[in-house]
């Protein structure tokens, strides 16, 4: 990717993306910005996927979002427009991975670094973790998606005050709106996050990926519709050998029991 944008994978089938600019709390400058985008276009091309997991360098922040030491050399409304449309479509590609993705929070992630955040499916977050929908302080708008994703994640009228606020959230009051799915202990965000990762990935593989597909058609689609999707989804997983495996080791395990 470059030096400010790491994709590793740490176990088969679990990709890690660490924004690496420690020095500047992870803010996003264009490079990264197109370094990013091209990590989810190789991670949409990886058919061995099985989780991601996006994190930030060191220990103060997971990302701050955009590098206003370069953006403001950008001020034309056509740059606005550049610059949102490459990090919402990215982020757009990143939410519609058929893999599960999870936020692991390790500091800060303020600005376009909480819209990162709110585009992964989970967020695990360090107990010292800050994310805040600050925008507003700098006269602006979420312009990443985090409006909508906040919208459907917490309801209207509490998206309303936190946009209006623009104030650092904790990890716990991240926590109690359901914005954070798990507060780890200090530091260790990235480990909890890879260590579920790891879970995930020994799970049979179409199963974890419809299991999204069927969450995230309920997102958008009718309800009707979406009831009808599921359940096309669950005869090609009854008839595969994973099913028929388990049912299989279910009744020798209580075989073993009795005997």
């Amino acid at each position: 990717m470059s030096d400010t944008l790491l994709l590793t994978y740490p176990r088969a089938g679990v990709a890690v993306i660490t924004f690496n600019r420690p020095h500047a709390m992870n803010a996003l400058d264009s490079a990264t910005m197109h370094a990013f985008a091209a990590a989810v276009r190789q991670l949409r091309e990886d058919d061995a996927l099985r989780c991601v997991v996006l994190t930030g360098a060191g220990d103060k922040a997971f990302c701050a979002g955009g590098d206003l030491a370069e953006l403001r050399q950008k001020p034309s409304a056509a740059e606005g427009l550049a610059m949102v449309t490459l990090v919402g479509d990215t982020l757009l590609a990143l939410e519609r991975l058929p893999v599960p993705v999870i936020a692991a929070v390790n500091g800060y992630a303020l600005g376009g670094g909480s819209e990162i955040a709110l585009a992964c499916d989970l967020r695990f977050a360090d107990v010292n973790a800050r994310m805040g929908f600050v925008q507003i302080n700098m006269a602006l708008t979420p312009g990443w998606g985090a409006g909508q994703r906040l919208l459907r994640l917490v309801g209207y009228a509490r998206a309303l005050e936190i946009l209006l606020e623009g104030q650092p959230m904790g990890a716990e009051t991240l926590h109690s709106l359901g914005l954070v799915n798990r507060i780890a202990s200090a530091g260790h965000a990235l480990d909890e996050a890879l260590t579920f990762a790891e879970r995930v990935a020994n799970r049979p593989p179409a199963v974890v990926r419809a299991i999204k597909q069927l969450l995230q058609t309920g997102l958008h689609a009718l309800y009707e519709d979406a009831l009808a999707a599921e359940r096309a989804l669950f005869p090609p997983l009854w008839e595969a050998p994973a099913h028929i495996q388990a049912v299989e080791d279910f009744f020798a395990r209580q075989a073993s029991k009795r005997a």
